[in-house]
């Protein structure tokens, strides 16, 4: 899975490197990690005035339950994963 500067996501087959673009194909896949601020899993992780640049990095817990987020402000937090709901408040 690759994130572009235009934020969008897009995710490629190994080793073929061919690029899919099946929905269906793509929401069966179950990744081993997630770092990725794209995506439908991760819409709750902006405020409700924040840019799409507010946030930098994101990172999945190795349970698959918790999603850390850091942003421009110096803020790290923490959320439920998945986080499909906008202006999801953070767990603590």
């Amino acid at each position: 899975k690759v994130s572009t500067g235009s934020y969008k996501r897009q995710v490629y087959e190994v080793p073929s490197g061919k690029q899919l673009v099946d929905q269906a194909v793509i929401d069966r896949i179950t990744w081993a990690t997630w770092t990725s601020v794209l995506g439908d899993e991760v819409i709750g992780i902006w405020s409700r005035h924040a840019e799409k640049a507010d946030v930098n990095c994101a990172c999945v817990s190795h349970s698959g339950i918790n999603l850390v987020t850091g942003d421009d402000f110096g803020m790290v937090k923490l959320f439920d994963f998945p986080c499909p709901e906008k202006f999801v408040r953070t767990c603590f």
